[in-house]
């Protein structure tokens, strides 16, 4: 195994050395290499490669053996976090302790050891095709346009049909997309087939999200109300970028909205990272409308396979081998 391409030893590697490292893997995965990017937040770090394959940007994530989970606080919470746990107990009569409802959608405590990875920054939409407003199958639809119509004239930013065509704004003009629907194993062969990747197992996800925090989130043992959160913005947020959806400590914008389920790989569909919004439209709260965002929040498995394409997103993972090669840098082999 090589140990390099795991976190202790990884992070130890001096410059000259990580560079080449990456530019090997590049080679070695068909990945065009960019740059080393040094990423730092929560307490954590890594400087680590940047790449690009197809249009997407990966980030390589090296391996570790850390503890996922989460059992009881490490901090504790704030007063503002504990008076809005209190007010949601009252209203639903729970009389138990704040660990012992949280405990209840969290998994349990345990050591793994994740295996290094090429991991795409940013979610995905599933099954939307970009296409051109004169495309023949947007145009043979006139009831579309002439919808589209009425909607441009109430200053609308946006018109979707289920599962059908969405139109977007853009400017003076609009942008359209077709919807593919599929289900999930269709998907997973079509991510294996057109990028050579997969989907992250759960735990891959609670370490990508967490990184091994021992905290409720991987900033603190409670939501920070000084972040400007999607769903919850208020008039003194208006154009500062979203807190949660800025890069974390491996690069990886993730777990920063609930109403985005993050597919993961499973028997069955298996989403991590949100709950579609039921939390937030059941009038939960901020700290529990964000919950299902925590690294160590139980996923969500469901029995249907039929993806929804408006709450369910996906991140390509490309894993390394660690067995079978050895990299040896050029100064070394001096």
């Amino acid at each position: 195994m090589n140990e390099n391409l795991f976190r202790p030893q990884f992070d130890t590697l001096k410059l000259s050395d990580k560079l080449w490292l990456m530019q090997t893997l590049a080679t070695r995965y068909h990945l065009t290499f960019k740059e080393l990017y040094a990423f730092s937040r929560w307490g954590q770090s890594c400087t680590t490669g940047l790449f690009e394959k197809g249009g997407r940007e990966f980030v390589f994530v090296p391996g570790d053996t850390v503890i996922l989970g989460w059992e009881s606080f490490v901090q504790g919470m704030d007063k503002a976090n504990q008076e809005e746990l209190a007010d949601i107990f009252a209203e639903i009569e729970y009389e138990g302790s704040a660990e012992e409802f949280l405990r209840q959608g969290m998994t349990p405590v345990r050591q793994v050891t994740i295996a290094p990875m090429f991991v795409g920054r940013k979610l995905e939409e599933i099954g939307w095709e970009s296409v051109p407003m004169n495309d023949p199958r947007i145009t043979a639809h006139p009831d579309w346009l002439e919808n589209l119509q009425k909607w441009a004239g109430q200053n609308s930013q946006s018109f979707e049909i289920h599962e059908t065509v969405r139109f977007e704004r853009n400017g003076d003009s609009w942008r359209a997309w077709l919807c593919h629907p599929m289900t999930y194993p269709e998907f997973q062969r079509s991510l294996l087939w057109e990028l050579a990747a997969s989907l992250p197992t759960p735990d891959e996800w609670a370490y990508l999200c967490g990184g091994g925090c021992r905290t409720l989130f991987p900033w603190g043992d409670g939501l920070d109300h000084k972040m400007k959160l999607h769903h919850f913005e208020n008039g003194e947020d208006q154009g500062k970028p979203y807190d949660m959806e800025q890069p974390n400590f491996f690069g990886l914008s993730i777990a920063y909205d609930p109403y985005k389920r993050e597919l993961v790989d499973g028997k069955t569909l298996t989403t991590c990272g949100g709950d579609g919004g039921c939390n937030v439209c059941g009038g939960m709260g901020p700290l529990l409308g964000y919950l299902p965002c925590s690294p160590h929040c139980k996923p969500e498995v469901r029995e249907d396979n039929e993806i929804h394409n408006d709450y369910d997103f996906f991140r390509p993972v490309i894993r390394v081998q660690t067995s079978g090669w050895r990299i040896v840098s050029p100064e070394n082999e001096r």
